[in-house]
């Protein structure tokens, strides 16, 4: 049975508007983003491959910065990480939330200062937070009670370390109950309704090694609503009050964490950064006139935000079939190189490039080539209705939580980091080979 034929365009098979600022159409069907045409990058570069658009990360890093000129903008770099994205979130004056040893040291070794770099993990090791001091990290986020000893036992003597302790405010907000982080019955972070984050605060207080400098939160990922996070501020505050009541102290820092959600369709939702900014900091500063407390500077951690948008993947079509009235297109990718359809059900709209296509468009399940049933990228995506093997697609949104959660399944190396920008591509992160995989089998 063929796959239904939708008679007329719909309105986001042509829309560009969640693609890079700079996409633009080309003669034939073919897209270019940073100047440089997709086509030619999967020519030159081979399929799957992600690709970047570095002036799409930098002008989002100076909105950020043009929103909340008075706070701290970290970006989370679980998001997307490379030498290059290092110098480009350092140039744009951005700091740099980090979650293991390896993502500090890469950072650290690129020129990055440590001084501007958070260490968070819910599970940090030893050898992590020794690194963390080492290297001079600026903040080590506490997220457990066991560690805050392991913390100030490894602070050198006479030495003192900058920590926040997360705190978990009871909001629920995120895109998929798996992303959701400021609730009870999660690892991340010490709850404020069982007293856990207060107790907390006290240890650390009455260790000399070490120096509160904030309380940190996070609620969620891919939030598109304002509203959690004014709860969420609501009782950071109420929380900092209650602490200054029993401890006499205040804090200078107030981290929001990030979780700023992006459309990955055409007509999806997006957090309206304006608003966000706007409404946080008004919050923020009437809570704390109201708890007789000084303002403390806004941290935010925005990492998807950033780079997701910024991205686009590209793979060739190795078959079609139609299975009952499914019409199936396979991939020379999947869940090895985006695994978030599979974890999360996220959703995104690939796009046929490198051709011109009169047939009419239909509803295709894009899937990938490995050996699970729910290695699927795009469900109900449209597709001109002669999709064929050797075509190209390009899936947009693709900068984020792509290459960062890639694995090795099948043995199928990740794929290249290409960098495109005023009409030039260039190889950031090389293409993972069947000789990387021996090299690390040393068995006989």
């Amino acid at each position: 049975m063929s796959a239904p034929v939708l008679t007329e365009l719909p309105t986001g098979l042509d829309d560009l508007s969640v693609w890079p600022a700079s996409a633009a159409r080309l003669p034939d069907g073919n897209l270019s983003v940073g100047g440089v045409s997709l086509a030619d990058v999967a020519d030159r570069f081979d399929t799957p491959a992600y690709v970047l658009d570095e002036g799409e990360v930098r002008a989002r890093c100076r909105t950020y910065r043009a929103a909340f000129p008075d706070a701290e903008v970290m970006y989370a770099a679980k998001a997307f990480l490379s030498r290059t994205m290092v110098r480009w979130i350092d140039e744009e004056g951005l700091g740099l939330d980090v979650c293991s040893a390896g993502e500090l040291e890469l950072a650290v070794t690129a020129g990055f200062p440590a001084e501007r770099i958070v260490l968070h993990g819910n599970a940090k090791s030893p050898r992590e937070i020794e690194t963390a001091l080492r290297l001079g990290v600026g903040r080590v986020m506490v997220d457990s009670h066991s560690e805050i000893a392991r913390i100030a036992a490894l602070v050198g003597p006479g030495s003192r370390q900058k920590v926040m302790v997360r705190v978990v405010p009871g909001v629920a907000a995120g895109g998929h109950e798996k992303i959701r982080t400021g609730t009870d019955a999660q690892k991340f972070g010490l709850s404020l309704t069982d007293g856990s984050a207060q107790h907390a605060i006290a240890r650390v207080l009455g260790l000399p090694q070490l120096e509160l400098s904030g309380l940190h939160c996070h609620i969620g990922s891919q939030i598109t609503d304002v509203r959690p996070y004014l709860v969420a501020v609501r009782r950071m505050v109420g929380l900092m009050a209650r602490i200054k009541a029993s401890h006499g102290v205040t804090f200078p820092e107030l981290d929001m964490g990030g979780g700023h959600g992006v459309a990955y369709r055409p007509g999806e939702a997006a957090l309206d950064l304006t608003s966000l900014a706007r409404r946080l900091t008004r919050e923020l500063s009437s809570s704390c006139a109201a708890a007789e407390l000084p303002v403390p500077g806004l941290v935010i951690e925005p990492g998807r935000a950033i780079v997701a948008p910024a991205g686009v993947a590209l793979y060739r079509v190795l078959a079609v079939k139609h299975t009952g009235s499914t019409l199936f297109v396979a991939v020379d990718g999947g869940m090895s190189d985006n695994p978030r359809p599979a974890l999360y059900g996220a959703r995104y709209a690939p796009r046929l490039i490198g051709r011109s296509a009169t047939a009419e468009p239909v509803a295709a399940t894009v899937v990938g080539r490995h050996c699970e049933a729910g290695d699927v990228l795009a469900v109900d995506a449209l597709l001109p209705g002669d999709v064929r093997p050797g075509d190209l697609l390009a899936v947009p949104v693709s900068g984020a939580y792509q290459l960062s959660m890639a694995s090795a399944y099948n043995l199928v190396g990740r794929p290249p980091v290409v960098a495109v920008h005023e009409g030039s591509a260039r190889l950031l992160v090389r293409r993972e080979t069947a000789e990387d995989f021996r090299r690390r089998d040393i068995g006989v």
